[in-house]
């Protein structure tokens, strides 16, 4: 019975990486579902490709710090890296990196856009220090015979706003973007309309007015709306840059790579042919080489790249040329544990021994050169991940990439080594007796 169970189980987990694997563009054609929804979990499964291979832009912008206090550095460069990240997951973009570097005295934020088509348009808003005030009006020279009026700034500003959003107007179905204040935000927007009744409230933006109704009544519920000659291009821009508010900082684009999708196209179509490539003639060399056992080790290695696959499409990894090279060279590190066990199982044949035994010495004995390589090269792929950031390390999306899919392959590849082969071995020896 449990023998029975533990048979079922396997086949329920090789069916689920199965579907996994298959490509997105097969479950599209025979229309198979391409996400988890269980007990309300929903989760998409695909391949994401990073920005070497899918396309887009790679932009680098270096932080003024100069008029930035010491202690209020690392919150000033971490708050400017969160709003950039938000404009950027606000206009749309799929799959963005964000992140911070320090080179010397230098800080900088890279941005990684991949599948971007209008990237001029997304510098302007990442780079943009929008700041949103509410201006009262005042009449200046009263006692004159043609008095003028100014517009002063309030203490209502874009800091007070909960939520901007794009809404269409009830009467000409025109772009709006209504306003959802926070609790101080409400309090004081009630306070300001009530002192303004019939009289202008502009709402100014990069010192630029934006629009200037007539207030008709006070307003306590905390919202407002932004009406003005909108698009629903520009409506949406507007709400971007008053939800992100202003930068702490000032930053400048120094450095910008363009990639197209067609270069990208090329590149997957290269690496994936080089993967098979090396897959094929690592195989034909086990089973030419070792014969039976090379084909359970070829077979093992089938399961080990379904396994990685599917591990890839799950976390999910985004995979770059760096990444995909980290992964084919996890495939040498799932032969080379398979190669020890093999060679120690020969070995142990040499000696007169059992077949039986000299699996089972064959594994131990190679288990635990398998383990010390396999730990050796985590620890290298952790270092060049850096998760920490240290400056005097590696800090780039390429490199971590690499290092990602490395660990992951290694890791995959020790489970299968050791345990999946060493049930095929097994199997295949029961069959025999």
């Amino acid at each position: 019975m449990k023998g029975t169970f533990k048979i079922f189980f396997f086949i329920i987990i090789f069916f689920f990486i199965l579907w996994i694997d298959i490509p997105e563009s097969i479950k599209d054609k025979y229309n198979i579902p391409k996400s988890i929804n269980i007990f309300g979990f929903k989760k998409e499964i695909k391949t994401s490709l990073g920005l070497d291979l899918k396309g887009g832009s790679h932009l680098v912008f270096d932080i003024d710090t100069k008029n930035i206090k010491k202690e209020d550095l690392n919150d000033a460069i971490e708050s400017a890296r969160d709003i950039i990240e938000k404009r950027v997951n606000f206009f749309g973009i799929s799959e963005p990196t964000v992140q911070t570097l320090k080179t010397g005295q230098n800080y900088r934020i890279v941005v990684d856009l991949p599948g971007i088509k209008d990237v001029n348009e997304a510098i302007k808003l990442i780079g943009k220090t929008a700041q949103l005030v509410f201006m009262e009006e005042k009449i200046i020279n009263e006692k004159d015979a043609t008095p003028t009026a100014t517009f002063i700034p309030t203490e209502l500003t874009g800091k007070d706003i909960k939520k901007a959003s794009v809404i269409f107007s009830q009467q000409d179905g025109k772009p709006e973007v209504a306003l959802l204040f926070n609790d101080k935000g409400a309090k004081l927007f009630a306070e300001i309309t009530k002192r303004n009744i019939k009289k202008p409230l502009a709402i100014v933006i990069d010192n630029q007015i934006i629009t200037a109704p007539i207030v008709q009544q006070e307003i306590t519920d905390g919202n407002a709306v932004i009406t003005g000659n909108f698009n629903v291009d520009d409506a949406k821009k507007l709400a971007i840059s008053i939800n992100s508010g202003a930068l702490p900082v000032n930053v400048k684009l120094i450095e910008q790579k363009d990639i197209g999708p067609s270069l990208g196209e090329i590149e997957v179509k290269k690496s994936v042919y080089a993967g098979i490539v090396g897959l094929i003639a690592v195989l034909v060399f086990m089973i030419l080489y070792y014969g039976k056992l090379g084909i359970i080790a070829s077979l093992a290695l089938i399961i080990y790249g379904a396994i990685s696959l599917a591990i890839f499409k799950l976390i999910p990894v985004t995979l770059t040329l760096p990444g995909v090279a980290g992964f084919i060279l996890s495939i040498g590190m799932a032969v080379d544990s398979n190669i020890l066990i093999f060679e120690r199982i020969k070995e142990e044949l040499r000696k007169g021994k059992d077949l039986e035994i000299a699996i089972k010495l064959g594994f131990g004995r190679a288990i635990d050169a398998i383990k010390d390589a396999n730990i050796t090269t985590l620890t290298v792929a952790f270092i060049l991940f850096n998760p920490a950031n240290w400056e005097f390390l590696p800090q780039f999306g390429m490199v971590r990439g690499f290092a990602l899919t490395l660990a992951i392959g290694v890791a995959t590849s020790l489970f299968t080594g050791v345990v999946i082969t060493k049930k095929l071995i097994e199997l295949f020896y029961k069959s025999k007796k």
